[in-house]
């Protein structure tokens, strides 16, 4: 548990063929922009119709989605660098993997929060609009960073008390390893991650269940929200699979040592662009909502074209 969504892309140095590095490149860049593409049309719905932004389901999703946005321009940009400039500097490293990491961590509370709001809407329809609130939501919104944060800076602070300053105006693979060197760091990051894991795979058990039971009722709604819950799980378990990313590049590296490079390629792509890609599918094209307001933006601009 001991992976940042920089540490996989970082990980991947530049030592294929100048045309397999090349291919790699450009996969990562074009389902990067193809993501963020489809992304920025979600946020761009979103503030263009009043019905999304007074909604706190709607909300919680577009917080997400931005989230998304800057996890994957980042874990691109990462992977790029890795490729051409190879070193940067520590400062400069540590803002990316700082970034990276708040926004991995942003993703999973995320998702338990839209779980529960789930939840209440289906098991509580008469008590939701009272419970979710705008102003609820966007203090929910504020406890995720503000968790985040505080999980993170603590790496920081411990580099800057125990590494020469000489060290920030060096140069270095950009690895959170790197740059955040320290055993104690380890030991704290397992624990919060273990907590991170526990908290929120039991709001993803206990929601669904509790929906579950409610979608025996034959209720539509109670059945869409129950899948909806389904997505959101497998989301996070792959969101999760960064925190196990260590150990299957040395399980990787021991199977295929002749090929491990692409081994990490595929890890990347598969934890850190494919959860990233769910997100539009489960609010931009399985709501009814989303997708009538999305289909006439995408239309419109076809058009304008």
């Amino acid at each position: 548990m001991n992976v940042s969504s920089a540490d996989v892309t970082a990980t991947l140095q530049p030592r294929d063929s100048f045309s397999k590095a090349v291919t790699k490149n450009l996969i990562v860049v074009v389902l990067s922009i193809s993501i963020n593409y489809i992304n920025g049309s979600l946020v761009h719905t979103f503030s263009k119709h009043q019905i999304f932004y007074t909604n706190p389901r709607y909300i919680l999703f577009i917080h997400l989605v931005v989230n998304d946005i800057i996890q994957v321009t980042l874990t691109a940009v990462l992977f790029v660098l890795s490729y051409t400039v190879y070193k940067i500097h520590v400062s400069v490293c540590c803002i990316f993997i700082l970034i990276a990491l708040f926004t991995t961590e942003n993703t999973p509370l995320n998702l338990a929060c839209m779980a529960v709001e789930c939840y209440i809407a289906v098991c509580f329809p008469l008590r939701h609009a009272h419970i979710c609130t705008v102003r609820k939501t966007t203090v929910w919104i504020a406890l995720i960073w503000t968790t985040s944060v505080l999980s993170v800076l603590p790496d920081l602070f411990i580099t800057l008390a125990t590494q020469p300053l000489d060290f920030f105006h060096s140069r270095v693979f950009c690895l959170r390893q790197t740059v955040f060197p320290s055993p104690l760091i380890v030991q704290k990051r397992d624990i919060t991650y273990l907590l991170f894991l526990i908290v929120v795979w039991l709001t993803i058990f206990y929601t669904y269940f509790k929906v579950l039971f409610a979608a025996k009722s034959a209720s539509k709604d109670a059945k869409k929200a129950r899948n909806t819950i389904v997505l959101h799980g497998f989301q996070l378990l792959l969101c999760m699979a960064s925190y196990v990313s260590p150990q299957l590049m040395d399980a990787l590296r021991r199977r295929f040592p002749k090929n491990s490079i692409d081994s990490l390629f595929v890890i990347y792509i598969t934890i850190q662009i494919l959860p990233r890609s769910l997100s539009p599918i489960i609010y931009g094209i399985r709501d009814n909502t989303f997708r009538k307001f999305l289909k006439e933006y995408l239309l419109c601009k076809l058009y304008v074209h």
